[in-house]
C-alpha cells in the first residue's frame, strides 16, 4: 500500500505543477523565474516545470560553484540547461566564501557548507530583483520534513513546485520529463564537499525513508503499525526526532504578540490576500 502511494502519474503531476507555477507567478505581477541549477535532480525538475510553465526564455538558470565543487555537477547542470533550451550564467562563489573565512577563521566544513548555501541564495535573490523574477524552490518533501537543508539557504525560495513530492517521486517525475540520465542515475548529493552523498548523511536510503515518511505523515500510522510494516524502532525514532527538531525550518519565525492583530497569530491569510 505504501509503495502504491508513492507512485505518481507523471503527466497529471507535471500539468498540475506547471499550472501552479503559472498562476502563482501571475498573481505576484512578476514575469520570470530565477533558479540555481546545481546539476542535481531537484533543481533539474523544478527548472523543467518552470520552463514548461512560462517558456525557457523566462527561466534564468544560474550555476553557482565553489572552487571545490564537482566538475561533473557543473557538466550535469549544463546538460540540463541544454536539454531545456535555457541560457545560463555562471557565478563563482569562491571569493564570497574566502571573504567569510578571512573574517571568521576556520569554522569547519558543516558551517562552511551552510555559508555556501546562503551565498548562493544571496545571488539568486539579487538576480531576481534584477530580472523582475521569483526565486524558484528546489527542496523536496523528504528534505523539508527531515530539515535536511540550510535555513535561508537552499530551503529559501519564493515558490516551490516540488515541496509536496518525496524524493522518490521527484525521481519518477524526472523520468517522465525525460531529463538527462546522468542526472537521474547519480547518487543525490548537496555537493558540499568531495564524495558527499545525502544518503550517507542521513544514514538511510531515500527509498526507505520515503516509505516511512508517507506511512508516518500522510497515512498517520502509529508506531505499532510502522513496526509491523518492517521499520526498525531506531529508524522510526530517528526520523521522528528529525521532523520535530527541525519544525522551525518549515515555519516563518514566531512573533511575540503585543497588538490586537499579530502576523502569524490573528493576521493569517494566504498569499492571495486582497490580490
Amino acid at each position: 500500500m505504501v509503495k502504491d502511494l508513492l507512485a505518481i502519474d507523471g503527466h497529471w503531476t507535471a500539468e498540475l505543477l506547471t499550472r501552479f507555477l503559472r498562476v502563482e507567478l501571475e498573481r505576484t505581477g512578476l514575469r520570470d523565474f530565477v533558479v540555481g541549477l546545481s546539476g542535481g535532480i531537484d533543481s533539474a525538475v523544478s527548472t523543467a516545470l518552470a520552463a514548461r510553465a512560462v517558456g525557457p526564455d523566462r527561466v534564468h538558470a544560474y550555476l553557482l560553484p565553489y572552487r571545490q565543487s564537482s566538475a561533473a555537477s557543473i557538466d550535469d547542470a549544463l546538460e540540463v540547461a541544454e536539454n531545456l533550451a535555457l541560457k545560463t550564467e555562471r557565478v563563482d562563489i569562491s571569493p564570497m566564501i574566502d571573504g567569510f573565512e578571512e573574517a571568521s577563521g576556520d569554522v569547519g566544513r558543516h558551517r562552511l557548507g551552510n555559508v555556501m548555501a546562503r551565498a548562493r541564495m544571496t545571488i539568486l535573490f539579487d538576480r531576481s530583483l534584477k530580472r523582475n523574477a521569483l526565486v524558484l524552490g528546489t527542496s523536496n518533501k523528504t528534505e523539508l520534513l527531515l530539515g535536511y537543508g540550510t535555513l535561508h539557504g537552499d530551503l529559501a525560495s519564493a515558490l516551490n513546485p516540488i515541496g509536496d513530492l518525496y524524493k522518490t517521486q521527484v525521481l519518477a517525475l524526472a523520468e517522465f520529463l525525460e531529463l538527462p540520465e546522468s542526472v537521474r542515475k547519480k547518487p543525490p548529493s548537496a555537493d558540499l564537499w568531495p564524495d558527499q552523498t545525502d544518503e550517507d548523511d542521513l544514514g538511510f536510503s531515500y527509498e526507505r525513508i520515503d516509505r516511512l515518511l508517507i506511512a508516518m505523515i500522510d497515512q498517520r500510522h502509529d508506531d505499532e503499525v510502522l513496526i509491523a510494516a518492517g521499520f526498525e524502532r531506531s529508524m522510526i525514532d530517528d526520523v521522528r526526532q528529525r521532523i520535530v527538531r527541525t519544525q522551525f525550518k518549515r515555519m516563518p519565525p514566531v512573533i511575540g504578540k503585543v497588538s490586537l492583530r499579530t502576523i502569524g497569530w490573528d493576521f493569517r491569510y494566504p498569499r492571495a490576500w486582497k490580490s
